[in-house]
């Protein structure tokens, strides 16, 4: 007979228990009497009860509770051997119990246990992040978008935190606030209250800015298959990023491991204020990891761990594998896990009943049982996955081995495959995405920025993401923008940064919501979230305000509103009609003539400048026209002028309402390799990159002639990049040579929208400035990067690179300087004196890139330096990056109006070629911030007038493109409809096709 017959008893926490003739009965001779198991059992109970986490707070308290502890495991352990030699003694009774039987029991009690929260979470009077001595906060009179039914929950009041927890949402009574002796109080005047941004995809504090070596702990390159690793084992407390992100409105992350592996390892969520005791463990979200398991309460509920998988290109190129390589990886590893997850239960299924012959040991793996937890649903997983085969392999996967996926990542191809995500395991799994970010590789070829409104039509859930330091955090709401920009609904797309990615990550019950009873993490913005350029004017983490001092801006009163955004219906069909590879070039319109209707405002080039020639209310009911015949504007009047009867009388022209649109000139794009690259990743779509003279080995023949690389011999037309960048307005793009180092040639001026390098109005310009770039990256130095600059500027080059100096000291031709630091910028603006001093000649010089720029803006303007800020709104990437001007609300100016208010002869710039569309936005935000010191007309002009000057390109401005924009501005998210192109005759029309309904 069994010792242990039957099911075992349950103790008041679950635990399960010895049998009571058991635990009530003594070895002969024992020195224990009949009494002590039962107390035996209470206080290890007791004690292990303590260990998960209800440890005594005191020094004293915590040393005897130690020592009570170790007396109990020692009196435990006598009491098991007694018994088990009872038990061996026992002739047919006898089989031998392991002496850790109550240890491998509990262990077996907790198999089934969830992950969540307890019922009773919401009882919690403070939270358990609280920091005592903080004080309570009032935020009144403020438009509180809860997130609630659905994100169209809006509710007008206040808002009272106290103790990390929103306490009440609503109108606060007068007696409800007699508690609190030192209240701060907060006006909103209005204005939106939103839920703290949770980002679902960052890289902080593993992938640290600025980029040092010391401090990349991204990836493990140890094997494709690690799910024993955790983030939080390489957790920079020191990141530069954690306060601009919190300037952004960022109040929790999930912090993923790299997408190098297979299985990369398990992630934590963080909430980003410093914590306390300025320790990585201090900034977890809800700490997983206690006594080495996930615990509210041991024995009823788990807290959700994370786990990062990635398939397709990452794993397949760390690892020299294919992708049939990575999903063998997954299947031994998820049946690795799935045999000690069965091997657990079977023996489980036996102990349970008292069964103990020939079980031995509990069965587990440390390495591996953070995937048996995925098995069990503990685990939240999230994964790296593009294209529809990797897509379509891991629901396989999922189903083969029956766990859910939480969430694809980056997953391009989602909007095209809805159906596959919804076989999947359990349920479907949500997609998080960038808003235009694509084409850097082939598997985000085919990406579409309609896939968030398309994965919405289909019932999934959508979130944006950053992938930081891929897209700085800092500005994640602006994902959120561009999604509702291209048809994702505004309930929905606040959502996406903030209570759908809390949902996902199974942290509904305390962030991403503006509910009583959740944790006080709250933006107070300056204008509606999702209005372009929304900025906080206040972070609350934990009921702690972020920002000291915060610089506030007034922005205008239709930006409290969300905005307005065009239809793109049409186009969203076309993404999926073409499998994610709609036409893009641009069709010109039939008739001669094309009458623009309704148009609120002109704006042209004149001169140097851009001037606005035509304005009208677009509530006044009297818009303007503008007549085109042959790319030419012939005439801009009101309704009733002579315009309209002369575009009357035209019977071939083709009418265009632009429903309170504007004309305006089109943009300039510089800093990216658009035009020299279609798949960035992929070599064979590239021009490549230039040898560098400093490093590299030079072909006899270029190093004998000196020869200057010319970007115009390596331009690729129709690449996607620049025919979107041209359905957005960007008409030209000023490209360099690629390099990595000091040399990189001569730039060239194109149309974005041409089709080859031959066709009229295709080539604008061969030659430009001549480049150069000065960075820190140990060899060849910086020092000596200048000497190699003084020697090119003053003399002793061959044949053609003389040529190329020479036009630069006659001031023919600008010498663009691609850099960042300001000591660089110094001797630079030295070195530009003392050549212009021994040639006695003014040169002209362009820093490109410079976001240190704004700490010598006298020196550079006094020195008649230009300045292409390129981004535009600056981040530490690197260490020569990192005394920036972060602009507000963390400073009173951003870099841009700095240099603007020293008279710097300012453009912009973007550093990748798929943010060349989204140039217009960048102005757009740059004004909005400039508090006023920038206009609509300078905006444009940084995109335009200002970079063909700055970079050497010559240009007639009659002869300059021009955009129609359509439900308003072009520094405005309304569409663009039509380019207008004098020098080439036409007007391009923006539209699917021909304009085609789909059925």
């Amino acid at each position: 007979m069994a010792l242990f017959d039957g099911e075992l008893e349950r103790g008041p926490y679950g635990d399960l228990k010895l049998p009571s003739h058991i635990r009530e009965t003594a070895a002969p001779g024992n020195s224990l009497d009949a009494a002590t198991p039962s107390w035996l059992a209470s206080n290890v109970s007791q004690a292990r009860r303590l260990g998960r986490g209800q440890r005594p707070r005191s020094r004293l308290a915590r040393v005897l509770h130690g020592v009570v502890v170790i007396a109990l495991s020692l009196v435990a352990l006598r009491y098991l051997v007694a018994f088990s030699e009872l038990g061996a003694g026992r002739g047919s009774r006898g089989v031998k119990v392991p002496l850790r039987a109550q240890e491998f029991l509990d262990k077996c009690s907790l198999l089934e246990v969830k992950a969540g929260p307890p019922p009773d979470f919401h009882k919690r009077t403070e939270n358990d992040r609280f920091v005592v001595g903080s004080k309570a906060t009032l935020i009144k009179n403020a438009s509180i978008w809860t997130g609630n039914d659905n994100g169209l929950e809006v509710v007008h009041g206040d808002i009272l935190l106290d103790k990390g927890l929103i306490k009440r949402i609503g109108h606060v009574r007068p007696a409800e606030l007699k508690q609190y002796a030192n209240l701060e109080r907060i006006d909103a005047q209005g204005k939106w209250v939103s839920p703290g941004i949770v980002d679902l995809h960052s890289h902080l504090g593993v992938y640290n800015v600025p980029t040092l070596k010391g401090a990349m702990d991204v990836n493990s390159h140890k094997g494709p298959v690690l799910p024993w690793l955790r983030a939080l084992d390489g957790l920079n407390t020191h990141d530069d990023a954690y306060k601009l992100s919190i300037a952004g409105g960022v109040t929790s992350a999930l912090v993923l491991p790299g997408s190098a592996n297979a299985i990369g390892g398990q992630a934590v969520v963080i909430k980003l204020r410093p914590p306390t005791d300025r320790s990585p463990t201090g900034m977890l979200l809800e700490n997983p990891y206690e006594t080495n398991s996930s615990v509210y309460d041991p024995h009823t509920h788990f807290r959700y761990r994370y786990m990062k998988h990635a398939c397709g290109e990452n794993p397949d190129r760390v690892y020299s594998g294919t992708r049939m390589d990575t999903i063998w990886a997954f299947r031994q590893a998820y049946e690795k896990a799935r045999q000690i997850k069965q091997a657990q239960d079977d023996y489980c299924a036996k102990a349970t009943k008292g069964e103990w012959a020939g079980l031995g040991e509990f069965p587990e793996d440390l390495q591996w049982e953070a995937l048996v937890d995925v098995l069990r649903g503990r685990v939240k997983v999230n994964t790296h996955c593009y294209e529809t085969v990797d897509l379509d392999d891991l629901v396989r996967i999922t189903n083969e081995f029956k766990f859910s996926i939480a969430a694809f990542h980056h997953a391009h191809e989602t909007y095209l495959v809805p159906d596959t995500l919804k076989s999947a395991y359990g349920h479907p799994p949500a997609v998080a995405i960038f808003a235009t970010n694509a084409r850097y590789k082939r598997e985000s070829y085919r990406g579409s920025e309609f896939a968030a409104k398309i994965l919405a039509e289909n019932g999934l859930q959508v979130v944006m993401k950053s992938d930081h330091p891929v897209l700085n955090s800092r500005h994640l709401v602006y994902e959120a923008q561009q999604a509702h920009f291209y048809g994702l609904p505004h309930n929905l797309a606040l959502a996406s940064v903030t209570t759908t990615p809390a949902t996902v990550m199974g942290q509904e019950h305390r962030i991403g919501f503006v509910k009583q009873g959740h944790d006080a993490d709250l933006i107070l913005w300056d204008s509606h979230p999702l209005a372009l350029g929304a900025t906080p004017q206040q972070v609350w983490i934990d009921g702690l305000a972020q920002l000291d001092a915060p610089h506030l801006i007034a922005k205008p009163a239709f930006l409290q509103k969300p905005p307005k955004t065009p239809n793109f219906d049409r186009e969203a069909k076309e993404a999926v009609r073409y499998d994610g590879l709609p036409p893009l070039e641009p069709v010109p319109a039939k008739a001669r003539t094309v009458v623009f209707a309704n148009v609120s405002s002109v704006y042209l080039r004149q001169g140097m400048n851009v001037n606005e020639v035509y304005s009208a209310r677009v509530d006044s009911g009297s818009l303007g026209v503008v007549l085109v015949r042959d790319g030419r504007i012939e005439c801009v009047g009101s309704a009733n002028s002579a315009c309209v009867a002369t575009a009357a009388v035209g019977r071939d022209a083709e009418h265009i309402d632009l429903e309170g649109g504007a004309v305006s000139p089109a943009l300039v794009t510089t800093g990216s390799p658009i035009g020299l690259e279609e798949i960035r990743s992929e070599s064979s779509t590239m021009d490549g990159t230039v040898l560098d003279p400093l490093t590299d080995k030079l072909p006899a023949l270029l190093e004998e002639e000196g020869a200057i690389i010319r970007a115009a011999d390596g331009l690729q037309f129709g690449t996607r990049d620049a025919l979107i960048a041209y359905r957005s307005g960007v008409t030209t793009a000023i490209t360099p040579p690629r390099s990595n180092g000091f040399l990189a040639g001569l730039s060239a001026a194109f149309s974005t929208g041409g089709r080859h390098k031959l066709e009229e109005g295709a080539l604008l310009q061969e030659v430009g400035a001549l480049h150069v770039a000065i960075h820190p990256v140990g060899t060849p130095s910086v020092s000596t990067q200048i000497a190699a600059l003084r020697r090119l500027l003053l003399g002793g080059t061959n044949a053609e690179s003389a040529y190329a100096i020479e036009q630069v000291q006659k001031g023919e031709i600008p010498l663009a300087v691609h850099v960042h630091s300001a000591d660089a910028i110094a001797s630079i603006i030295a070195l530009k004196e003392e050549v212009e001093a021994k040639l006695n000649k003014k040169i002209k010089v362009t820093l490109v890139g410079a976001t240190e720029a704004h700490l010598l803006a006298k020196k550079i303007s006094e020195a008649g330096v230009g300045v292409v800020v390129s981004p535009t709104r600056p981040f530490p990437r690197n260490w020569e990056q990192r005394r920036l001007l972060p602009g507000p609300p963390l400073s009173e100016k951003s870099a841009l109006a700095e240099l603007l208010a020293h008279n710097v002869t300012l453009g912009v710039g973007v550093t990748e070629a798929w943010e060349a569309r989204n140039t217009r936005f960048h102005i757009a935000w740059a004004a909005l911030e400039s508090d006023g010191a920038i206009s609509k007309a300078d905006a444009i002009a940084l995109a335009s007038v200002n970079v063909e000057a700055l970079l050497g390109v010559k240009t007639d401005g009659l002869q300059q493109d021009l955009v129609a924009t359509q439900g308003g501005e072009l520094l405005e998210f309304s569409k663009v409809v039509a380019v207008i192109s004098p020098r080439r005759g036409v007007v391009d029309l923006i539209r699917p096709t021909d304009g085609l309904e789909y059925q």
